[in-house]
This record gives C-alpha cells, sequence and structure tokens, in this order.
C-alpha cells in the first residue's frame, strides 16, 4: 500500500500488486466503484500479475483506507477531484513506467469516473476498459422517474429479493460478504452526487474530443439494472462511435447483473478481459 496527497489534502491509498518474477509489461490503473474498495479486485489483479502486469488501484476518496470522515463523503467539489485523483495517480506511475502501456479500467462509478477522465486527459493512457458501466445522464433520468431511491431502483427488478444488493450478483457468497464488510453498501454524499449528475448532462453525454483510435473495452451484465436491459450501454456506445471512436469491443453476458467480476460467470468475463488486455498492450 502507497500513499500520495491530493490537492486539496486528502491522502489516497493505493493498493498494489506487482510481478514477482519480472519487471511489468505493463500498468493496469483500476477505479472502483462506489461503496466499495480497492483490494476486491485482487482476483482479477492477482490474473494480470501472473502475466507480468503491475496493477495499481486506489481507495477513492471516502473510501476504503482513503475515508478521512463518514463513508461516502468526498468532501467539497469531491467528484472532480475524484477524478483528478486518478489523473494524479496515472501521472505518477508514468514518471516510473514512462516506456511501458497503460491500461485504465473504471467499474461503475469509477467507469464513470473514466468516462470524465478521457474528454480531457486521453494522452495519459493506452487503453481504457469500461465495466458496469452505463450512459450516466440518462440512469439519473431514470431514478429520478422512479422517485430517486438509488439503490432501491437498482434491487427493484429482482423482487422477490433476499438481500438489498440482490442487483450486485447471482452469486449469493459475493453479495453477503458486500453486505458484511463495513467498506461496502453506502452511497456518496448527496452534494456530489448531485455534482456527478450535472457533470453526467453537461459532459459526459457527449463524449467528444476524445482521439478515434483509443482503444475501448465495454463490458456490462445483461441484467444490470443500471442498463434498462441494455437500452443505456448501448446509448453509451452509440455515442461513442458517434464521437469517431473506431476501436470499440462491446461485450454484453446474459443473465449477469452489476459486478460481473463477481458473478457467477466470472472466470468467463475475466478471461475475456485479460484477452483484450493482453492483445491491445502488445499493439501499444
Amino acid at each position: 500500500m502507497s500513499t500520495f496527497t491530493s490537492s486539496d489534502g486528502t491522502i489516497v491509498h493505493v493498493r498494489e500488486w506487482l510481478p514477482s518474477d519480472r519487471e511489468p509489461i505493463g500498468i493496469v490503473q483500476i477505479a472502483h466503484g462506489m461503496g466499495e474498495y480497492a483490494a476486491r479486485y485482487g482476483h482479477l489483479a492477482e490474473k494480470l500479475t501472473d502475466l507480468g502486469y503491475a496493477v495499481y488501484a486506489p481507495d477513492h476518496r471516502g473510501h476504503g483506507h482513503s475515508i478521512s470522515g463518514v463513508p461516502g463523503d468526498l468532501g467539497a467539489n469531491g467528484w472532480n477531484l475524484l477524478v483528478e485523483d486518478l489523473v494524479r495517480l496515472t501521472e505518477l506511475l508514468r514518471h516510473d513506467h514512462a516506456e511501458i502501456p497503460l491500461v485504465l479500467f473504471g467499474h461503475s462509478l469509477g467507469s464513470f469516473a473514466v468516462q470524465q477522465y478521457i474528454l480531457e486527459h486521453s494522452g495519459l493512457v493506452d487503453d481504457v476498459v469500461l465495466c458496469g458501466t452505463t450512459a450516466v445522464d440518462e440512469l439519473f433520468a431514470s431514478i429520478g422517474r422512479a422517485g430517486g431511491d438509488l439503490l432501491g431502483f437498482f434491487n427493484a427488478r429482482f423482487q422477490p429479493t433476499r438481500t438489498t444488493a440482490d442487483w450486485l450478483s447471482r452469486d449469493e457468497a459475493q453479495v453477503d460478504a458486500y453486505l458484511a464488510h463495513p467498506w461496502c453498501g453506502f452511497e456518496i454524499d448527496s452534494e456530489n452526487m448531485a455534482l456527478l449528475a450535472t457533470v453526467a448532462a453537461e459532459r459526459l453525454s457527449t463524449p467528444n474530443g476524445i482521439p478515434s483510435d483509443l482503444p475501448l473495452y465495454v463490458m456490462v451484465g445483461a441484467e444490470d439494472p443500471l442498463n434498462d436491459g441494455l437500452r443505456l450501454s448501448d446509448l453509451l456506445v452509440s455515442r461513442y462511435r458517434d464521437a469517431g471512436l473506431t476501436d470499440i469491443t462491446y461485450r454484453t453476458y446474459p443473465g449477469a447483473r452489476h459486478e460481473i467480476l463477481n458473478e457467477t460467470n466470472r472466470e468467463q468475463v475475466e478471461a475475456d478481459l485479460i484477452a483484450w488486455i493482453t492483445r491491445t498492450t502488445k499493439q501499444s
């Protein structure tokens, strides 16, 4: 575990997984989702390190080891600073590993941050993965029409439910572990949720200015409630195509819910992702 200091003084903690037998052939930087923490990606990270990749994943401000007050409280302008933190970490990694490719991976809320990141800083990364992602502005519109209960909205399609987090995965053990952990299950503060909604409407809805040859991998579960039966992930991919991106891989998994890396078919999901990372980084 390492740390760096954000522009507002927040100490951001970074989980690291490094190859044990060689210098890294590439870097994967992970941006985790809302109400979780970086170490949950250890299963994927260990497979990547076995192949020679170094993996770095910050606990976002207000999450995991980076919590300094109430879980989920990102602070003033915290959403934009969370994105800035991801940029700062990439810059630090580039300083130490200038000659090897870097893949930026974001899941859920982390994927929303990555969507914002690449609008202005795509030159820092070689390849981008959006996991459990969606057209964020349309998601907020759907939640608003349903009354604004975020987690209730996500779980509604799985009634009758066993838990409040059935929407995450069909794997009950994964759901139970998530609910049992004190660093899981919370929302970000209302001020920054509103800021994200504004950014989504004003900027993420029109993803212009991204290099046309940036490789993009979009991976979602077909039953992910963030996507309304794939309607919103289809829209997101369409927006990137309309913006001129030409190297887009869009993979959907029938039956899978939101956390496809913790689903019953996780081995196939990880194998597909790793195959794409291996291919694209060899081309970088």
